[in-house]
Formats: structure tokens, sequence, C-alpha cells
């Protein structure tokens, strides 16, 4: 059973790849700043003009890159938030994650009056802070000695958990400079503001530390998916583990955010894809799940830059348009 799971692996993630790799270069291909699909090799061989060498070293492709390794960390960070609390409808987004992150990142902002370029490698420690520091209170009111992490519980705290930041992010808004709202509006917008290279290099780390991790704990999280005694059973320590993972999830997540923004989504609908797609073994479906959840993000990017011609629809709008649907059915699905 297992070797077929590993044949239907090989094929779906072979199929994801070159599907990962075609939107890659549709997103350079297309919209206003852009390097037609003929020039992009001679470009990077170096033949191209002064423009199509600036257009796709300094515009388009740290924006994909960034674009692809946030979509690969968020969707890793649902999968593994979706483990730890046998909640299918667990997402950074949904449950606060990103909106903790949201308001760490934003008073960082404000502290250093909008230099934040200067101060790439150190978004994703202050969002990973602000951040871990809502995750652990989300864990502490969903936790019962007695029943362990209900799901239906996880997710209504976690819920809660996001409209108080959304609230703080609107007190935030009232009180600061109209120029620092226009930062605070894009950035909960999904507006991937930080395409540069050094944005990139920043979230390198994170997503080196963290995925490894993940993928040697793949075993874990299968015992996690089960029942809590079937998992004490097998002698896991719940909590720790539970701890261990909720840290580098909370970390890859953060890591995103601070960079492209309040993507929800994400990390909902790739894991789920690739479930259905491979089965839920996580030794099977994780790999699949980061190139669906690169190509999800590069696309919904892709989409908002040329769906209005005058005009930029931010990438978590996009994705919210397709996410939020996939939502209700899974809520529907899960209620039933």
């Amino acid at each position: 059973m297992f070797n077929q799971g590993r044949k239907k692996q090989r094929k779906w993630l072979f199929t994801w790849v070159l599907l990962t790799v075609s939107i890659f270069i549709l997103g350079i291909s297309v919209g206003a700043s852009s390097v037609s699909i003929d020039r992009i090799l001679p470009t990077l061989m170096g033949n191209g003009s002064f423009k199509e060498s600036f257009v796709l070293f300094s515009v388009r492709l740290p924006r994909m890159f960034v674009l692809a390794a946030a979509g690969m960390a968020l969707a890793l960070a649902g999968a593994v938030l979706q483990g730890v609390t046998r909640n299918d409808l667990a997402d950074p987004g949904i449950i606060g994650i990103n909106a903790g992150a949201g308001v760490g990142i934003t008073l960082f902002y404000l502290l250093v009056d909008g230099d934040l370029p200067n101060f790439a490698y150190v978004l994703p420690l202050v969002g990973f802070i602000s951040a871990i520091v809502t995750a652990l209170g989300i864990y502490f009111f969903a936790y019962k000695r007695s029943e362990g992490i209900q799901p239906v519980r996880f997710i209504l705290v976690g819920v809660g958990f996001a409209y108080a930041l959304a609230g703080v992010m609107l007190l935030l808004i009232s009180s600061a400079e109209r120029s620092d709202v226009q930062f605070i509006a894009q950035w909960l917008a999904g507006s991937v503001w930080g395409a540069d290279w050094p944005f990139f290099w920043a979230l390198l780390p994170w997503l080196a530390l963290g995925i490894p991790f993940i993928f040697y704990k793949a075993n874990v999280l299968n015992v996690l998916g089960m029942t809590e005694q079937t998992a004490i059973g097998l002698g896991i320590n719940i909590t720790k583990e539970r701890l261990r993972l909720l840290f580098v999830a909370v970390a890859l997540a953060a890591a995103a955010v601070s960079v492209t923004g309040g993507i929800g989504f994400v990390g909902l609908m790739a894991p789920h894809i690739a479930k259905q797609l491979v089965g839920p073994r996580y030794q099977l479906f994780l790999p699949l799940t980061l190139f669906i959840g690169a190509s999800l993000l590069m696309l919904a990017d892709t989409i908002g830059r040329v769906a209005i011609a005058s005009a930029t629809v931010p990438a978590g709008i996009v994705v919210a348009f397709i996410g939020a649907p996939y939502f209700l059915y899974l809520l529907r699905k899960n209620v039933n």
C-alpha cells in the first residue's frame, strides 16, 4: 500500500513541479513590467537589453522567488497546524497567527518610521515573536487537561483572537499618520510589499531550518492525527511534540507574512489538495504541499497583476476569493 502511495506521489510531484515552473515563467512574462517568454533565457544568459535585465533580475525574479518561498512556508505551516490540532480547518490566517504577526510588524514599522527595507532580516524575527505569543495564547485557552485540544474549540478561540487582533490593527490605523495607514492597509490586503532580494534571503534560513525538521517529524504528525490515547500508547509525549511543531509552524507562517502581508487560506488549501491526491500520510503529501503552496501564491499574484488593467489586485484578496468558498465547503463537510 505504501509503495503504491510512493508511485502516486512521484507522479503528482512531477506534475506539480512542472506546473509550478510554468506558473513561475508565466509570472515573469506577464504584467506591466515583464519579460516575454522568448526573451527570458537570453536575458538570463546575459544577452538581454538593459531594460530586460533590470526587469528580470531586479523586479520579476525576486518577487517570484519571494512568492514561492512564502507559499511553501504558509502551506507547510497549515499542514502542521492541521496535524497538531487534529483540525482540518486550521490555517495560520484563519486562527489569528497571521494577525498576531501583523500587529508585531506594524508596531515595528511605526517604531522605525517606515524604514523597513533596512530591517529585512529582522522582520521575520519580529513577526515570529508576536505570532508565537498569539499562538501560545490560543493554545492556552483552547487546551483542557481532561480533553486535550478539541478541534472546534481551537478554531473558535483562534477566530476570537483574530477578531481581537483585527481590532488592535484598526486602533493602530486610527492613530497613525496617513502615510503609515497606506502601508498597514497594504499589509492587511496581502500586497506582497517585500518583493526585493533582501526579503527573499531573509526568508530562506527559516525555510532551510523549518522544512527538514517538519519532514523529520512526519511520523510524529501521523501519530498526533490519531486519538490522544493512541498517541500516548505509542510512546509520544503529546504536549512536548505539539509545542515543538507549533513553534516551527508559527515561525514559518510569521516569516512568510512578514514580507507578503496578511495572506490566508494557502495553508488551508494546499495540504487538503495534496491529501486528496496522494493520501493522508505526511511522508507522502508534505513534499507535494510545498509545490502546491508555491504555485497557489504565485498564480494569485499573477492573476492580481493582470486582472485589472489600471490597477493591481493584492494577492491576498485573490487567494481569499478562492479560499473562502473552499473554507465554507470544508466547514460544511466537517460539521456534517
